[in-house]
């Protein structure tokens, strides 16, 4: 083999180790930069789920909270029925406590 063909051969080996070496480092580059893409995605849907966790959770609670002041009210009303029904009702047995005074 003529040192010519040689110097090429050895020219061709050279280009292609550097081509491959570029191609890793850029390989490299790509996969460094996809994992810093996810986990940016990663930490905004994190965020993202966080706060529509707690918009749910103020929901909830302020349906809670209609649902507590309506029984509240509808306990109110039924205790004043309640009195009102009990007070009717104290002549009633003040009457019948005297009459049975009475008769002993």
């Amino acid at each position: 083999m003529s040192m010519e063909a040689i110097r090429q051969i050895t020219e061709v080996e050279n280009k292609s180790r550097a081509e491959k070496a570029e191609a890793e480092a850029k390989v490299k580059q790509a996969a460094a930069e996809a994992e810093r893409e996810g986990q940016a995605l990663l930490k905004k849907t994190r965020h993202e789920a966080a706060e529509a966790g707690k918009e749910l959770l103020k929901a909830a609670e302020e349906r809670a909270a209609r649902t507590a002041e309506e029984i509240a009210k509808r306990a109110e009303g039924e205790s004043s029925a309640l009195r009102e029904v009990a007070r009717g009702r104290l002549d009633e047995a003040a009457e019948m406590i005297v009459g049975r005074v009475v008769k002993s």
